[in-house]
């Protein structure tokens, strides 16, 4: 009697603060539909108790809002402690923003075979369009050529909303770094993940689709963004690539609030300067695990130096 197919299984992680209920079931909806794989969903209330949740998921109640890194480690952690067969654990991890839908019910399994399909790709990532499936913000594009949004291929960063990561990798990098709390840990943990000696992959021609919002809306922006691009440089690079990785991101920031022009330009620049100067402040309590000069030799031959 032949053997039935293997069905991958793939842990989901997603996050809640009660505060988009719609676009939340959507999500889950499209989520549960899926098909092809075995599904152990978790849902992390962060700073409340989730009120949309899944027959049989699990439920984690985090009593203060964690930041999304910190909130999906707890997530991670969650499913691997009430795996019913701990000695066989799911082989992915499938962390899923709670506005984010699968056009399709197949999708998730198909990322699951191009992971087979790029046993060196520690992660995989579909394209992120909005709801019209085409539109693809500049900031969406994992790597630095962003003409052609729906061109695969061998990535170093990671869209951290929608990410397929293999159980092992992720648990050997020691997941997302917990202090965060917003922006960059998707650029980490794909540092990290490289460091371990994996890649990353953009599956592009695999859709999901998210509504078209900016990052800037949140007034924390700024001043996080800047405060977690040099924890980034302190934890991975080598010592020597510090000082130009920071001028590279100080320049950049310098333009960016120049071309903006006007008090938001101004308070955009003040606020980065904040976050840059709490970054370098605190850096001392951020684990430092500098990469080795081969994985940048890699990083750059796959098209991004990482003091960009």
């Amino acid at each position: 009697m032949p053997r039935p197919p293997h069905r991958p299984r793939v842990d989901v992680v997603l996050l809640t603060m009660n505060d988009r209920p719609r676009e939340e079931a959507a999500a889950q909806a499209t989520l549960l539909a899926q098909t092809g794989v075995d599904l152990r969903i978790c849902v992390v209330g962060n700073g409340c108790v989730p009120e949309i949740v899944p027959a049989g998921a699990v439920t984690v109640v985090l009593e203060e809002n964690l930041g999304i890194p910190g909130g999906r480690n707890a997530g991670a952690r969650a499913l691997a402690d009430s795996d019913p067969t701990p000695n066989r654990p799911a082989e992915y991890l499938f962390f899923l923003d709670n506005d984010a839908t699968f056009p399709t019910t197949d999708l998730l399994a198909r990322l699951v075979a191009e992971a087979e399909r790029h046993p060196g790709a520690g992660y995989v990532q579909p394209r992120l369009t909005g709801p019209d499936d085409t539109t693809t913000p500049r900031r969406w594009v994992p790597r630095l050529r962003t003409a052609d949004a729906g061109r695969p291929g061998t990535i170093t960063t990671m869209t951290e909303g929608i990410v397929l990561v293999r159980r092992a990798v992720f648990e050997a990098t020691g997941g997302w770094a917990d202090g965060f709390f917003l922006y960059h840990e998707g650029l980490d943990l794909a540092q990290r993940i490289w460091a371990g000696g994996a890649t990353g992959w953009y599956a592009a021609d695999l859709r999901m689709h998210h509504p078209l919002t900016s990052p800037t809306r949140h007034a924390l922006f700024h001043r996080l963004a800047a405060r977690n691009r040099v924890w980034v440089a302190y934890r991975n690079l080598p010592a020597p690539l510090i000082p130009p990785y920071l001028l590279v991101w100080s320049t950049a920031t310098a333009v960016r609030a120049v071309r903006a022009g006007g008090a938001g330009g101004a308070s955009g620049a003040r606020d980065s300067l904040r976050g840059f100067r709490e970054g370098w402040a605190g850096r001392h309590r951020q684990e430092r695990r500098p990469m080795s000069w081969r994985t940048v030799v890699r990083l750059t031959a796959a098209g991004r130096p990482p003091i960009i």
